[in-house]
């Protein structure tokens, strides 16, 4: 008897181990379609995820913690992280290093060093307007009418340092009235220059509009003619070190939306 031939079972093992192959390279294709990104670029489809942190002018300090928790209702993925300063301090933090997504700014000169100093990806986009009024304690006991009552002798007036957008726009408003007025201390922002006010430390100073309306009960606001009001000017710009520019994005296009605005606009920025 001749011996079996084993060509039948050897071709069937070849066929199974194709088979089992073909299946196993299935199962990898599977398994990596499956897979679930958590990184701020998850694929065609998915909205903005992770984190930003978003540096803005001190000015911006009610209305930008508002529209966090907006943002963040809107896109629940994203969790926002606000730092509120001097812009021209949070310019020299960018350009140190300091990890920020987006600065804004509340003048265009402080906007532009960062751009300078190649700290911005594309052209900052202005997002809001100030106007200034002059602070001071509640009933106005000084009886202050207007910026040539800052020049007084022995009224107490404080403003914030030449850096500073706010001291810049204080010393511009006052050469426009042709008003010398000597401050008793330089603070190191627009929240700085309302508390002295607002302790009495100071009789009057010049701030935004939006800060008059932020200390409430706590001060007044006289308004300064629109001759000699220089206003503010808000520009907003995604850095160049950006850890996640993709939500870093859609933060600026919620700001610059209507929802946006319009919460901007309920503490009295203007629009651009």
């Amino acid at each position: 008897m001749r011996p079996q031939s084993t060509a039948p079972a050897a071709s069937a093992r070849r066929r199974w181990f194709v088979v089992a192959v073909l299946l196993g390279a299935l199962g990898v294709v599977a398994a990596c379609g499956s897979s679930t990104s958590t990184g701020s670029d998850a694929g065609p489809g998915s909205g903005p995820r992770g984190s930003i942190t978003v540096f803005a002018a001190a000015s911006l300090t009610e209305a930008f913690g508002e529209l966090a928790e907006a943002f963040e209702d809107a896109e629940p993925d994203v969790s926002v992280t606000t730092s509120f300063a001097a812009s021209s301090t949070l310019a020299r933090q960018i350009q140190e290093g300091a990890p920020a997504d987006v600065f804004a700014s509340a003048d265009e000169v402080t906007m532009q060093q960062v751009v300078d100093a190649g700290e911005v990806r594309g052209e900052p986009v202005v997002f809001a307007t100030n106007s200034l009024e002059i602070l001071v304690a509640p009933g106005n006991p000084e009886g202050i009418t207007g910026l040539a009552d800052l020049g007084s002798p022995g009224l107490l007036y404080v403003t914030a340092a030449p850096e500073v957008p706010i001291g810049t726009y204080a010393t511009r408003a006052l050469r426009a009235a042709g008003v010398e007025a000597d401050p008793v201390s330089l603070e190191v922002d627009v929240k700085a220059v309302v508390t002295k006010v607002t302790s009495g430390e100071a009789d009057a100073a010049i701030v935004y509009a939006t800060d008059v309306a932020a200390a409430g009960g706590r001060a007044e606001g006289i308004a300064i003619p629109e001759e000699v009001d220089v206003g503010a000017t808000y520009p907003m710009a995604l850095t160049t070190g950006a850890a996640n520019p993709g939500a870093a994005r859609a933060w600026i296009d919620f700001v610059t939306g209507l929802r946006g605005r319009e919460i901007l606009g309920r503490y009295g920025f203007g629009a651009p």
